[in-house]
């Protein structure tokens, strides 16, 4: 069985009844890599793929919306961005202001500035449901892959939380 969609084409079932799409889509100077799965293609429904549809054209909004998301957590020294941050600051110590982006003279707001966007993906079974529909992927340094911030999304686009990979 297949799902068509204007935006991501003919969507094949694999044979367990899953579907995947990926996609690297241009963001600013990046390659940003989107996909969209679900495990049962039943489970996904036009409406699910219009969202995410309009998800993938507004990643710019997404991104910001996450980035101040990020910057919301700044004052809970408990919080997964705050300990991120300072792990960033600890692991690349003097050579952290290499990887800045713009220095303004406050670190954390800087790191959150300078994070890559890596990846969303869009679990499009989650529609209108309370677990995430799409996950933002962050990471300061693109080759430390454990290294990340997963900001999760709401169908809606509101940001659910921001969790490490750890």
């Amino acid at each position: 069985m297949a799902i068509e969609h204007d935006f991501f084409g003919l969507l094949e079932s694999g044979p367990d009844g899953s579907i995947f799409w990926s996609e690297n889509i241009e963001f600013g100077d990046q390659s940003v890599t989107v996909d969209l799965t679900a495990p049962d293609q039943e489970d996904v429904s036009q409406a699910a793929l219009d969202v995410a549809a309009a998800m993938v054209s507004s990643l710019e909004t997404l991104d910001m919306s996450a980035r101040n998301a990020m910057v919301n957590e700044l004052d809970d020294r408990t919080s997964e961005v705050t300990e991120y941050l300072l792990q960033q600051q600890a692991t690349f110590g003097d050579q952290l202001e290499e990887l800045l982006v713009d220095i303004s003279g406050d670190t954390h707001i800087d790191i959150i500035r300078s994070l890559q966007l890596m990846s969303m993906t869009i679990l499009a079974d989650e529609h209108g449901g309370a677990d995430p529909f799409a996950v933002l992927e962050y990471a300061l340094d693109p080759d430390a892959t454990d290294d990340v911030l997963l900001v999760n999304l709401a169908s809606d686009g509101t940001v659910q939380s921001v969790t490490s990979a750890d």
